[in-house]
């Protein structure tokens, strides 16, 4: 049986390359935000908010993504800052997955702005793995005007680990059989899933690189990382038998989070991104046909400090209206509103295919004009795009770049 050929493909610098690309490409402005300091930032408010992207002149002035983006300023007095379009975004990032299933039917996206890429068999299409990597590279370039960097290995993991020794634009790889040239002189918190807590734990064995943690005894690990131990023993010696999916397994629940580029204070601009985040939610369910029991709310301060809670409801469910008002009653239980925060999440779980709903005798007309309101939407949405129709109340995020035509709607919970 051949080995397996994995790419993955990761844009550099992702939501400033993004930006760079359509002021070059579709708006025909001469200057390039990747070839001068750059950063990606919200600047309604300028003391909170923080640096989303960089570019690489930005970086050599010691920016950093995630610091402040008056301290990115400090470094740099000449420096650019670009608003986020995080619609824009999801348009790039769409279409970088469309190209990359024009080469392999086998594609798992795994972010936003990277994938993995099974070309195991193509070497008749494309020839050897780095060329094909180089001529994959050089399309997207010329086709969508940004640069990615590829790792190539036979699994997913080292395919990612090897991404990373080569940025920006590059193509490298890291076999298993180049690992103890490549991979073990690196740093243990290189390798993926090791974070800061395991990395101490496995400093306090003398476990410093990547290769010492390779020829660590496995008992060992395990007695003292339990299971974690010894999965990340077989990712340093560069086993991962996990297939690149272009199928992910039945949702246990739904989900999704944002972090905001600015400290969210008050709870009605709380309650803003809790109803985007419900919206993204409930339309999923209801692609998938299915509905949730129970709703979770996840917060993160801008300390990073984390936490959650959840409550159940009624009826299952996959109406917008009513996972928001859940959504929002969870909370004001979970949040002082005097905490400034970064994150929120929403989670609706205990989901299950439903395909009638069970009503009480009150409940009927409110849900059946609920249930209409969101088909209505969902229809529009799907044949003229996401921004064809929004809330009243989201209508000044509405992005006049696209001019698109927005019918506004209110909801009464």
């Amino acid at each position: 049986m051949a080995e397996r050929v994995i790419f993955h493909v990761d844009v550099n610098s992702a939501f400033l390359s993004w930006t760079a690309a359509y002021r070059c490409r579709v708006l025909g402005q001469s200057l390039d935000l990747r070839q001068v300091p750059a950063v990606v930032a919200s600047q309604a408010d300028v003391r909170r908010s923080i640096v989303l992207a960089k570019s690489a002149p930005a970086k050599a002035f010691g920016i950093h993504t995630g610091e402040p983006l008056g301290m990115a300023r400090d470094k740099c007095q000449g420096l650019l800052v670009a608003e986020p379009d995080y619609e824009l975004y999801l348009t790039a990032s769409r279409s970088l997955m469309e190209l990359l299933r024009t080469v392999s039917p086998v594609v798992e996206q795994y972010s936003i702005d990277e994938a993995w890429v099974d070309m195991t068999g193509t070497e008749r299409l494309y020839g050897p793995p780095v060329l094909a990597g180089r001529w994959l590279a050089d399309r997207i370039f010329r086709e969508l005007g940004f640069t990615v960097s590829i790792g190539i290995s036979s699994n997913k993991i080292l395919a990612k680990m090897a991404g990373e020794l080569k940025k920006p634009n590059g193509v490298s790889t890291a076999f298993p059989w180049e690992m103890a040239e490549k991979l073990w002189p690196l740093p243990v918190r290189e390798l993926f899933f090791v974070g800061p807590a395991t990395e101490k734990k496995l400093r306090r064995m003398g476990i410093a690189t990547i290769g010492q943690l390779a020829q660590a005894e496995p008992e060992l690990l395990r007695q003292k990382l339990h299971q974690h131990g010894e999965n990340i023993w077989h990712l340093a010696n560069g086993r991962c038998a996990e297939p690149v999916q272009t199928e992910l397994p039945a949702q246990k629940g739904y989900g999704n989070s944002m972090t905001t580029p600015w400290d969210v204070t008050d709870l009605a601009g709380a309650q803003q991104v809790l109803l985007s985040l419900c919206e993204t939610v409930a339309a999923r369910m209801r692609r998938d046909g299915q509905r949730g029991r129970e709703v979770a709310v996840q917060i993160r301060t801008s300390q990073f400090a984390g936490s959650a809670m959840q409550r159940q409801m009624a009826s299952a469910t996959h109406v917008t209206a009513e996972i928001y008002e859940a959504a929002c009653a969870v909370l004001e239980q979970l949040w002082d509103q005097r905490t400034p925060l970064r994150q929120l999440g929403v989670q609706v779980g205990k989901v299950s295919w439903e395909p009638y709903r069970q009503y009480s005798l009150f409940d009927k007309p409110r849900v059946d004009r609920l249930e209409k309101l969101d088909a209505a939407v969902d229809t529009i949405r799907a044949k003229f795009g996401e921004e064809a129709v929004c809330r009243a109340s989201v209508l000044h995020f509405e992005n006049s770049r696209k001019g698109a035509q927005t019918v506004a709607f209110g909801v009464h919970l």
